[in-house]
């Protein structure tokens, strides 16, 4: 039970607490009104934050399981640690940051709020991100990511810093962007032609691309200490849809 003197601040001990039993102490403190909440001991609990609504801080210590933050509204969450897969799964508003690497599909479906890794992504990454009643979701990942990056996406924004490349800046995923008709990838470093799907283009940035981006690159400094100006100083490129329905022949007669 949660009193009015815990209304600001609480913690969880998740050891040994199933999944299930985490979380309903997480939604009956978010309830009563705490406004921080800090998760210890997290070894592998799928769903922290899933479904919640209201503008919570969460910090999660330890190794969350799939699906962290998924069909979120609103909260701030923040890993010290890393996270397993389908992180921000349809998230549709608020943060999540993640002090380590992902896993697999983060921001799958997400039409709305913000993530930003540290590291690097598992596959999949932002597969059907897209944007939805003027919400424009962001995934922000200081490394690089897996095969399949951006496959389906709709709408939103990807950016790739390449930071764990160690200098050579060469992402080595394949089928970047496949099946891709809406949003943007910002990709630091370099990737080959036949690293893309064939319904993606590449171009140099403009002002109004500089602009955006340079806004997450500092968003994304200041939350894991680092200097814009040395990410900056490296050559982007933009990837882009060049259909909107690259498959629209597969349905229509």
């Amino acid at each position: 039970m949660v009193t009015k003197s815990d209304s600001v601040m609480a913690t969880i001990d998740a050891q040994g607490l199933l999944f299930k039993e985490l979380n309903t102490r997480l939604r009956g403190m978010v309830n009563a009104g705490v406004e921080q909440i800090k998760i210890e001991n997290v070894y592998g609990q799928r769903y922290i934050g899933t479904d919640l609504n209201k503008p919570v801080e969460i910090e999660v210590h330890g190794t969350p399981g799939n699906d962290l933050g998924s069909f979120m509204d609103g909260p701030k969450v923040a890993v010290y640690g890393n996270a397993q897969d389908g992180c921000g799964n349809t998230m549709n508003n608020g943060e999540i940051t993640i002090h380590g690497h992902a896993g697999d599909i983060i921001g799958m479906s997400a039409r709305g709020g913000k993530i930003f890794v540290r590291d690097d992504v598992g596959y999949r990454a932002a597969i059907h991100m897209k944007e939805y009643n003027g919400k424009r979701p962001i995934l922000v990942i200081g490394g690089t990511a897996q095969d399949f990056a951006g496959e389906y996406m709709a709408g939103g924004v990807m950016v790739m810093l390449g930071l764990t490349l160690n200098g050579n800046l060469k992402h080595q995923a394949n089928f970047i962007g496949t099946g891709m008709h809406g949003g943007v990838i910002y990709l630091r470093g370099t990737v080959q032609p036949y690293q893309l799907g064939k319904e993606i283009g590449v171009g140099e940035l403009d002002d109004s691309d500089w602009q955006v981006l340079i806004g997450l690159i500092n968003d994304f400094a200041n939350r894991f200490d680092l200097d814009t100006k040395n990410i900056t100083s490296e050559k982007f490129v933009k990837l882009f849809p060049k259909y909107l329905r690259p498959y629209g022949r597969l349905y229509a007669y």
